[in-house]
């Protein structure tokens, strides 16, 4: 199965103009299952710029599991078990679909694009997050192809206001 596990602003936002992600910190107080989740995960799906922004991170968070990056140039010094994959993503979900485990879409934007269109995301599983940010990347860029074909799963709030949404891609 090919999951996108995901935060969002209330406005619709995965993250800020330049790409940044810390108007998350205030809710990193709560457990949303991302341990339980990541045990699930054989190997983890990015885009470039996700891919560069983790690595500023510091220690790489995904040991221990395959990690491929969409991207057309050459990854330098990758971590263990990282390796490149062009942005065919009709192929790369076939190869998805073979490997043990479920694949998890990280981000960014493009890569979740690519994959939408294609029809290549089996269930979104979206943190929607009690802000707004006014700007910024948004999951669902404006004219992508609609994908108007999805059942709710589940539904869970939190006590700090983020609500858990899970959708089946049909």
């Amino acid at each position: 199965m090919i999951r996108c596990y995901i935060a969002m602003s209330l406005d619709g936002y995965i993250a800020a103009p330049d790409g940044g992600v810390d108007w998350l910190k205030p809710f990193e107080d709560h457990d949303y299952g991302y341990e339980a989740f990541t045990a699930e995960i054989g190997t983890v799906v990015m885009g470039r710029h996700s891919y560069e922004q983790v690595l500023g991170f510091g220690d790489w968070p995904y040991k221990g599991k395959s990690t491929l990056v969409v991207t057309s140039r050459p990854l330098a010094d990758a971590p263990e078990a990282v390796a490149a994959r062009p942005a065919d993503f009709t192929a790369l979900a076939a190869e998805l679909r073979q490997l043990s485990g479920d694949s998890w879409l990280v981000g960014g934007q493009q890569c979740l694009e690519g994959f939408q269109s294609i029809g290549g995301v089996d269930r979104l599983e979206l943190f929607l997050i009690p802000v707004t940010l006014g700007s910024g990347i948004p999951l669902f860029k404006p004219g992508a192809k609609p994908q108007n074909r999805l059942r709710l799963a589940l539904s869970a709030p939190y006590p700090n206001g983020v609500v858990k949404l899970v959708y089946d891609y049909i």
